[in-house]
């Protein structure tokens, strides 16, 4: 990593100096290092990995299996989904194919639709008010049928999905006599469609929910599905006609959002950050509705604005004979061995150097799992599914929906080097904000972006010069606490993942017809209804005492945790396994607030509705750490200018209460996380449910 740091060392909250770039904080006691290359497998990103050579890959649209009519009497649309394995040419031409796993349709209702896996999934387009179904097939299995192992390793000590423990033991943390090596059994999986508003419980991904593929040779007394898979199944056929069978679950989306850019991956329990890593992954686009792009207006004659199109449509050739104007980005890091396959972490000593106590090894509050990380920073970028990719643009206007789908990595998107350039912020995860964000004007062409958060901008190259120009990204190549690049943290390498992807610019071929930015009147966001309830929860990290290979004592993160502030101001940490502690009432209005107590930022999600960001607040400290118990220092800092509107996202930074308005309208049961992939799946995400325990639901 870039510094020696210890972490129990803190991120001390700044009152200034932040020149509306972001809240933040900053990390006092430790001096700069000269910057190392980011450890990961035996490829070179630097010396053996070419940049700009492949041109980016604009995902397809996903056909549609067929239209159907919906229990409730809707049309809607129909899907039949896998994930597989395959080779993909992720690194450029000429270096050898990477094998990774995607979704991708099984069947198309048109000629012209597109049979393709990928990685990234191809783009589901929906309707606002247009329910979808989509029957999710777990396809992780050879030609013979017989299951495929996982690509990469499986910590097995982790409080997992577990399916070699049986019926008795799925879902849960396993006892050991030794310590165990990876699983390499078959594969659960089990899709969310993040972002989603208004979905049934039976269709949210649950994480207990999993389920094998319908496979051959599955071994004898392993769990096929989780333990709250057939509860679920039963709801969806009876909530929405659809049947659930062995290797495939079927879920509906009613599309309640406003029009906003969602996306889709894998929530299997303890195992998210390996299976989204391997590389399922989509955008699921929400289009039309009272607040989508027809409700967008110019303001100059307050007729209908023209936004940056055409978007990518289904029955669209591929590769496409169009120029897209609208373009869904991902960004991710990966990093690679000199075969092409995916390089991830097979033991915890790649993190600190801790080699023991390794589960069940000593303390049992000092007990490392011997194959989770606490944090992964791949140290090559990927872009759309390819390393380092261009794309040719046109001096004209673009609406690019970002995506940030790396696994620890926070992004700070840096377009100031690009001279001309204008970059507009016109919406974020829950649809348009209320107004343009000139982030070429407050924000010196940069974005901040943490996992899972998605940016909706228009970006003016009219007055680019023509020729290669880089996109940036100056955030850190290490965990991200706040603050400002350069003088809070040392920004990523600049050789390597500093860089994200070329814009090749090249003259317009005909007149821009889309409405300047600073032109577009957005439709209105709807305030929600005052809070009823508020509910204080606490982000905690717990250490322990390890070793090294020399025998020299390390501390380190043995999890992350949730849990609970009380009133007094102490905080308890709460597991996965242990009871609901966050149980809205159906059509509650709330306030969580999330107390940071740890060195990390957290990009906090909550599943099932989107929500207002209220405020930030500072913690006391004591010393280097919050002061327990907690209490408040009274500097109040408003929401970003791009946070407004509606979010499933969050930023809470360290030492800083994060605060967010939400309503709780469905009942069920649901989860909210870290998005921090290595935190999710060591115990930094809870259950919650909305009204009553249903009749049947497991314990």
């Amino acid at each position: 990593m870039a510094r020696e740091i210890t972490r129990r060392q803190f991120f001390k909250v700044t009152a200034g100096g932040m020149l509306a770039l972001y809240v933040g904080s900053r990390l006092e006691g430790f001096t700069p290092v000269a910057y190392a290359a980011i450890p990961g497998g035996t490829l070179d990103p630097v010396t053996g990995v070419g940049k700009y050579l492949t041109p980016m890959l604009i995902p397809p649209v996903m056909p549609r299996a067929s239209q159907i009519k919906m229990k409730d009497g809707k049309d809607g649309d129909y899907y039949e989904i896998s994930m597989k394995q395959f080779e993909q040419q992720i690194l450029p031409v000429g270096l050898p194919a990477t094998t990774v796993w995607g979704y991708g349709a099984v069947t198309a209702a048109s000629k012209q639709g597109l049979l393709l896996h990928n990685a990234p999934s191809l783009t589901i387009e929906a309707q606002a008010d247009r329910p979808v179904q989509v029957r999710w097939i777990n396809g992780l299995v050879d030609k013979n049928n017989k299951y495929l192992q996982h690509l990469l390793p499986v910590d097995p000590t982790l409080h997992w999905a577990n399916p070699r423990g049986g019926i008795a033991g799925r879902d849960m943390r396993p006892v050991f006599t030794s310590t165990p090596g990876r699983y390499t059994g078959p594969v659960p999986m089990i899709t969310h469609l993040h972002g989603a508003v208004g979905v049934g419980d039976e269709s949210d991904g649950y994480p207990e929910a999993w389920y094998l593929p319908h496979a051959a040779d599955i071994p004898k007394g392993y769990a096929t599905d989780g333990t709250w898979y057939n509860f679920f199944a039963a709801k969806a056929e009876a909530n929405n006609g659809a049947k659930w069978k062995k290797g495939y679950a079927t879920f509906e989306y009613p599309n309640l959002n406003r029009a906003s850019t969602l996306w889709y991956h894998d929530h299997s329990l303890g195992m998210t950050r390996v299976n989204v890593y391997a590389g399922p992954a989509g955008f699921y686009i929400v289009r039309g509705g009272p607040d989508g792009d027809g409700a967008v207006l110019d303001s100059r004659t307050t007729t209908p604005a023209v936004l940056p199109g055409p978007a990518p449509k289904e029955g669209d050739k591929f590769p496409s004979d169009k120029t897209y104007y609208e373009i869904p980005i991902v960004i991710q890091d990966r990093s690679f061995n000199a075969d092409g396959s995916l390089f991830y972490p097979d033991t915890r000593e790649f993190f600190d150097g801790i080699v023991s106590p390794l589960i069940p090894n000593g303390p049992e509050a000092e007990q490392f799992s011997p194959i989770w990380n606490p944090e992964f920073f791949g140290n090559t970028m990927m872009v759309n599914g390819n390393t380092w990719p261009f794309q040719t643009v046109e001096q004209r206007r673009y609406r690019l929906r970002f995506l940030n789908g790396c696994q620890s990595r926070f992004l700070i998107l840096d377009f100031d080097k690009i001279p001309g350039i204008e970059v507009w912020a016109i919406g974020n995860e829950g649809g348009f904000l209320s107004a343009p964000v000139n982030l070429t004007a407050t924000n010196r062409n940069r974005l901040l972006m943490a996992l899972a958060e998605r940016a909706d901008l228009i970006v003016d190259f009219t007055n680019v010069p023509v020729g290669n120009h880089i996109l940036g990204n100056v955030g850190p190549d290490e965990p991200f606490g706040g603050g400002e690049p350069d003088g809070d943290f040392d920004v990523a390498d600049p050789d390597s993942t500093g860089q994200i992807m070329q814009f090749r610019v090249v003259p317009a071929v005909a007149p821009d017809p889309s409405t300047p930015a600073q032109d577009l009147r957005l439709p209105a966001v709807a305030p929600l209804p005052v809070e009823t309830v508020t509910r204080k929860l606490a982000l905690i990290e717990a250490m322990g005492e390890g070793v090294d290979a020399t025998g020299a004592e390390v501390e380190g993160p043995v999890e992350a945790l949730l849990g609970v502030v009380n009133e007094a101001g102490g905080w308890t940490p709460v597991k996965w396994m242990e009871p609901v502690t966050e149980n809205p009432a159906v059509g509650a209005t709330e306030v969580w607030e999330f107390y940071n107590t740890t060195g990390d930022a957290h990009p906090i999600h909550v599943h099932e509705t989107v929500f207002e960001v209220v405020s930030r607040e500072g913690l006391a400290l004591d010393g280097e750490d919050v002061a327990d118990p907690i209490a408040l220092d009274g500097v109040v800092t408003a929401p970003e200018s791009w946070e407004t509107g509606f979010k499933d996202t969050v930023i809470a930074y360290p030492a800083q209460v994060t605060r967010i308005r939400a309503q709780f309208n469905l009942p069920g049961q649901f989860v909210w996380h870290c998005h921090i992939l290595e935190h999710e799946d060591n115990e930094m995400m809870r259950p919650f449910r909305i009204g009553d325990p249903q009749p049947g639901q497991p314990g």
